[in-house]
């Protein structure tokens, strides 16, 4: 089974994750998100799978924080669009493509053991 990591290279959640990977055997790919844009389509193809571009959003991190208000409530997925190709720092990571559930954001141990079928 393979896999495909998009985050931060310097994300220590990343780091988390790529161990875990790393000591379970699981082959996979890490693309940092900041050198590598995604198209604007799998964005919304991310957001589609997350429930949404605000599950999709890191609000709790300080790039969020701090934005202005007003691009805080982007009204269309244009604009969300626009917003993650400035800010790509903004997405919940890593998203992660592959294992049983296909899509999945983040990393905990329980849930990547779900994710690619690992035991202890």
């Amino acid at each position: 089974m393979t896999a495909t990591l998009y985050g931060l290279k310097n994300c220590d959640t990343c780091k988390k994750a790529t161990k875990w990977l790393d000591r379970f055997g699981v082959a996979y790919t890490f693309i940092d998100y900041r050198d590598n844009r995604q198209a604007p389509e799998t964005l919304k193809g991310w957001a589609d799978k997350a429930g949404g571009w605000d599950a999709l959003i890191n609000k709790s991190s300080t790039t969020w924080r701090q934005l202005p208000e007003n691009r805080k409530t982007p009204g269309s997925d244009a604009e969300w669009k626009l917003l993650l190709k400035e800010y790509p720092q903004l997405i919940r990571r890593p998203v992660v493509i592959g294992g049983v559930a296909g899509f999945s954001q983040g990393f905990s141990d329980n849930g990547f053991k779900k994710q690619f079928g690992a035991e202890s």
